[in-house]
C-alpha cells in the first residue's frame, strides 16, 4: 500500500519499533536489513491510526484480535472499509476474524486478505499475489486499488468463509510438514501431506459453507504450498524443530513472531467435533502439541489409518473405506 503512494500509518505497541520505522525506514525486530517505504509511518496512538481513514487493515495475532478491535471501536465509523489479514479463529467462540470485526465494531464493509504472502519476500520486491474476499464489491475494489501493483497482484473473491478457513487451517498442515522435514522425510511424504491436508481443509470449509473451488486458488492450495515448503514460514519452522527433537515450550519461547497454527489446531478440532467431521492431520498435531506424543508415534497413527477411497461420496463408491485384511 505504501509503495503505491498513499500515506500509510502503521500502529505498533513497541516504542523502539516505531522509532526504527520513522527514523530508519526499517523494523529491526521482524525484517532486519530490509528497507520499508518512505510513505510508511508508525504510531503508538490507536486513535490516530484508525480515526477517519478510508481503509483499515487489521493484522494482529488472533488471540489479541478482539481486544484491539474493541480498543479501536470508539474511533471507527460504519462507512470505513476494514480488512482482516489475520489467519486464525477466535479461541472461545470459534469465530472467523471478519465475524469478530462485525461483532466488535460498527464496521460493516469488511473483508479478508489472504494468500501466499511471506512478508520478507514482499518487502524484498519479489512478485507475489493475494486474494481479497468480501460480500461487497466496494471492499474488493478498494483493496485492489490500494494494493495492486506491478509486483503485487490482487484477485477478488466473494467466498469469505473459504478464504479465511484456508488461511487458518493451512498453518496446521504446515506444522505437520515441518515435522516431516525435521525427521528427514522427502518429497513423497510432503506431497502426501499437502494433498491430504488440502482435502481436510476443503472438507472442513465446505461444512462451514465455503465454495470448494476457493481451495484450488491462492488462498487455498497456493497458501498451503508456500507455508508447507518455505523456511520463512513460522509454522513450518515450529514443526521442523519439533521433528528435530526440541520441545514446543522451548521453540515458542525463542520465537519473535506468532505461529498461529499452534493455537488454531485446538480451535479447529473443537469446531470439527461440533460439525461431526474428522480432521486426521489436525488430530495428529493435537496429540503432538498438547498431549506429549512423539513425532514418530503421530506419524504411525496417521499411516495406519484404514485404507479409503480418495473421493468418498462420488458415484459408485458405496463406502469410503476399502476392505482390507492387511496387518502391516
Amino acid at each position: 500500500m505504501a509503495e503505491n503512494g498513499p500515506e500509510t500509518l502503521l500502529w505498533l505497541r513497541r516504542d523502539e519499533l516505531i522509532k526504527s520505522i520513522n527514523e530508519e525506514n526499517e523494523t529491526t525486530r521482524h525484517l532486519k536489513g530490509l528497507k520499508l517505504s518512505k510513505n510508511l509511518r508508525a504510531t503508538g496512538d490507536l486513535e490516530q491510526a484508525v480515526a477517519g481513514v478510508p481503509t483499515i487493515v487489521f493484522a494482529i495475532p488472533s488471540h489479541a484480535f478482539r481486544g484491539v478491535v474493541g480498543q479501536a471501536s470508539p474511533f471507527l465509523q460504519g462507512d470505513q472499509v476494514a480488512l482482516s489479514a489475520t489467519k486464525g479463529f477466535e479461541k472461545d467462540s470459534g469465530m472467523r476474524m471478519t465475524e469478530v470485526l462485525r461483532d466488535e465494531s460498527c464496521c460493516r464493509k469488511v473483508g479478508a486478505i489472504s494468500g501466499p504472502n511471506l512478508a520478507k519476500e514482499i518487502v524484498g520486491g519479489q512478485p507475489a499475489a493475494t486474494v481479497i474476499a468480501s460480500r461487497y464489491d466496494e471492499v474488493i475494489e478498494r483493496g485492489a486499488s490500494l494494493f495492486h501493483s506491478r509486483l503485487f497482484r490482487v484477485y477478488g473473491n466473494r467466498d469469505v468463509v473459504g478464504v479465511e478457513v484456508g488461511g487458518a487451517l493451512k498453518n496446521i498442515i504446515a506444522i505437520a510438514s515441518g515435522v516431516c522435514n525435521g525427521l528427514g522425510y522427502g518429497d513423497n511424504t510432503k506431497s502426501l501431506l499437502i494433498t491430504r491436508g488440502l482435502a481436510e481443509i476443503s472438507r472442513f470449509g465446505c461444512m462451514l459453507g465455503a465454495d470448494p473451488v476457493t481451495f484450488s486458488g491462492l488462498a487455498g492450495v497456493g497458501d498451503l504450498m508456500v507455508t508447507c515448503a518455505s523456511k520463512l514460514s513460522r509454522n513450518f519452522r515450529v514443526g521442523f524443530r519439533l521433528g528435530q527433537g526440541e520441545t514446543l515450550e522451548a521453540i515458542l519461547d525463542s520465537m519473535v513472531d506468532v505461529a498461529e497454527g499452534v493455537k488454531t489446531t485446538a480451535i479447529a478440532l473443537d469446531i470439527a467435533k461440533k460439525l461431526g467431521t474428522a480432521l486426521p492431520i489436525a488430530e495428529g498435531m493435537g496429540h503432538l502439541l498438547y498431549e506429549g506424543a512423539s513425532t514418530k508415534d503421530v506419524l504411525g497413527l496417521l499411516m495406519s489409518r484404514r485404507a479409503k477411497y480418495e473421493l468418498p461420496g462420488a458415484p459408485n463408491y458405496a463406502d469410503s473405506e476399502i476392505p482390507s485384511n492387511s496387518k502391516n
